[in-house]
């Protein structure tokens, strides 16, 4: 891409988009520019006619008969089977449930059990923060586990692998710069050193086609309320491959997780497949929400996402570069976009303020400390036309100054 189009071609690119038609099914607000999907997705008519379905008739009316008859209790299982079709998983190795930090908790134990004779987690030093607290913490339950990041204990993970190595946790898109990582190649990896992986896809699952089965990993975890658009703290999910199933544990011996969960018996007896995963009980009302979202993906083709997405991104950087390279931006994300997950990121002194006069204007995009402003693109409901009025105002506020307004440099939340 050389020539900067003009709005009669980014006019042409909407209409010939496929997934066109799929914007129609969110509700987005009026006159606000929304590139926060890997924050928070929009919301989906769907998720409201769920959760208006599972709120005053099944709740209010069916009350308890309500577990049994609209299927509640198996929802972790029936859902994780819906979910784990976009993650590339066969059926009965995916479950939803809990957060992603609990997740990652179970997954690492697990994960540590089945190397008794290793004692080291691998992790990224730039790692979401959840990911290495919760790696802190199940390193602080196992006398002699040993935490090794890339970037301090080592420049990549790869160099950080040897035979101590139980488990490599590591994240297939960068939080920050929507770095996107190789899973086939390190997956092999990780197994020729007799290590485990855990593949965090909280940037990924809905962002891109991922197979998880193909490139033989072993563990996953993720979010649902990104890409997915599941709502405001919608449960997580995880995946453990079908050849651990048989006698994988983990730590969090709750009820659900049980083999005989209304025998009540006093003794814990582990369930059997992707059901030791679970915990305690499930916020239903969360799930039938992420319910609707999920069955949007039923007429998604995961192919044109992953198009729409490389070109909205990649239009983004050749316009912001186009039209505000001279205000200070520099780029974070890779121009490759088969290299870059669904979000582009910029580094800016003062990013902060940036950000802040950006969703002012009604462009919502997020900033990470120090100095990232990064803008995720949800292919199912953002436009082309979405991406070059979203870089004319981004142009306006660096060419007039107006990010240097003092009330924009009072810390609050940017989520």
């Amino acid at each position: 891409m050389s020539a900067i189009p003009d709005l009669a071609a980014i006019e042409a690119m909407d209409a010939a988009d496929p997934l066109r038609s799929m914007r129609e099914r969110f509700i987005l607000p009026k006159d606000v520019i929304y590139l926060d999907g890997n924050s928070l997705g929009a919301a989906s008519h769907a998720v409201f006619d769920e959760l208006q379905k599972a709120s005053t008739q099944e709740w209010a009316q069916d009350l308890i008969r309500a577990w049994n008859t609209a299927g509640w209790f198996d929802m972790p299982t029936t859902l994780g089977d819906q979910l784990g079709r976009l993650i590339g998983a066969a059926a009965g190795q995916t479950v939803v449930c809990d957060t992603t930090s609990i997740n990652i908790y179970k997954v690492l134990h697990a994960a540590l059990a089945m190397r008794p004779d290793r004692s080291v987690i691998v992790a990224e030093g730039d790692s979401f923060p959840t990911d290495l607290y919760m790696a802190e913490g199940v390193a602080s339950t196992r006398p002699g586990a040993v935490l090794r990041l890339e970037g301090v204990d080592g420049p990549t993970i790869e160099e950080l692998i040897d035979e101590r190595v139980a488990v490599i946790l590591v994240n297939h898109v960068n939080y920050k710069s929507g770095e996107l990582r190789d899973m086939v190649a390190l997956t092999r990896l990780a197994h020729e050193a007799g290590a485990l992986i855990v593949w965090d896809l909280c940037h990924t699952a809905g962002a891109l086609p991922v197979e998880l089965d193909r490139a033989k990993a072993d563990f996953a975890v993720g979010c649902s309320y990104k890409y997915l658009n599941g709502g405001p703290g919608a449960p997580a999910f995880i995946y453990a491959a079908a050849r651990h199933l048989g006698d994988v544990s983990q730590p969090l011996s709750g009820w659900w997780g049980h083999a005989r969960p209304f025998a009540f018996e006093r003794g814990y007896v582990a369930g059997t497949g992707i059901r030791r995963f679970l915990c305690g009980t499930q916020p239903i009302l969360s799930m039938r929400a992420l319910k609707g979202a999920l069955d949007i993906w039923d007429d998604v083709d995961m192919a044109a996402l992953r198009m729409k997405s490389i070109a909205l991104t990649d239009l983004f950087i050749h316009l912001v570069e186009a039209k505000c390279g001279a205000f200070g931006l520099t780029l974070e994300s890779t121009r490759d976009g088969n290299r870059r997950g669904s979000q582009v990121s910029f580094l800016h002194d003062h990013g902060y303020q940036v950000m802040r006069a950006l969703i002012e204007r009604g462009v919502i995009g997020d900033f990470r400390a120090p100095s990232t402003i990064r803008f995720g693109f949800t292919p199912l409901y953002v436009s082309y036309k979405d991406v070059w009025q979203a870089v004319e105002v981004l142009e306006d506020i660096l060419r007039t100054g107006s990010w240097q307004d003092p009330r924009f440099a009072t810390k609050e939340a940017v989520t």
